[in-house]
């Protein structure tokens, strides 16, 4: 139930059609665990929390640097020096004291991340490398979590969410993030952001994105973007959307499955 606060504090939420009050205690009942609270988790955390998500978890081994203040938008100068989702748990509880906040101040591991990603509903990762892309991915397969998972470029940016453990209306399987991306690249040919730079405000839409797909998963409206990947081109303001299937080699869920456990193949 939604108390009177919380009714005048949903109300632009509470009016639309496609959410209304069940879609509100929905979000409010979902938890919600959020990998990295840099620069995708930190808009998608503060987007999340102005939502009401009941309960947001976050994972993030990191301490706030000055030099993350240019987007991630979730810790402010004095937060320097802190853990992030120290600093990010006391954003959320400024902005709405209704979500309850999970602190996970960890490197999310092949040892852990299924315990942690099995105490929620939702995976939303927004971490800046491939070893946890992947690891997250394959976990949610194993627990059978439905995941979100964004990146992004110098100028580009990437948004999908992965049903892996479930199957079409025809029977066929969900693709898996190893489905779209076989494997990662080899090392040294993608430059770190604190290499190559990124747009503040870029991750901030990236992130925001991943919110709403979050919420769009949460309380079944539109189209998900299971099996699409959208694609943003910052330099030209573009979007468009990959359509992907499964992949009956792939190691995961194919036809003859290499990957077992989080150990790997």
């Amino acid at each position: 139930m939604l108390n009177a606060d919380e009714l005048e504090r949903y109300a632009r939420h509470i009016v639309l059609h496609e959410v209304g009050g069940p879609g509100q205690a929905a979000i409010k009942r979902a938890r919600v665990l959020i990998i990295g609270a840099g620069g995708l988790g930190a808009p998608a955390l503060m987007y999340l929390a102005a939502a009401g998500v009941g309960t947001l978890g976050i994972v993030d081994d990191d301490t706030v640097g000055l030099s993350n203040l240019q987007r991630q938008v979730i810790h402010a100068t004095p937060d320097l020096g802190r853990p992030k989702v120290e600093s990010a748990a006391d954003a959320i509880a400024r902005l709405n004291p209704h979500v309850a906040i999970e602190p996970h101040p960890v490197r999310l591991t092949a040892d852990n991340a299924l315990d942690l990603i099995a105490r929620y509903d939702i995976v939303a990762d927004g971490s800046d490398n491939f070893a946890t892309r992947y690891l997250v991915s394959d976990a949610c397969f194993f627990a059978e979590k439905p995941l979100v998972t964004a990146a992004v470029g110098i100028f580009d940016g990437t948004l999908t969410t992965i049903r892996a453990h479930e199957r079409t209306a025809d029977g066929v399987p969900n693709p898996t993030y190893r489905c779209l991306f076989p494997a990662p690249p080899p090392a040294g040919t993608v430059p770190a952001c604190a290499e190559a730079g990124i747009l503040g405000a870029f991750t901030g839409v990236v992130g925001a994105l991943m919110a709403l797909e979050v919420l769009r998963e949460i309380v079944g409206f539109g189209e998900g973007l299971v099996g699409r990947l959208l694609m943003i081109d910052a330099r030209a303001l573009r979007f468009e959307t990959l359509t992907y299937g499964w992949d009956p080699g792939n190691p995961l869920s194919g036809e003859h499955p290499a990957i077992h456990d989080l150990s790997g193949p």
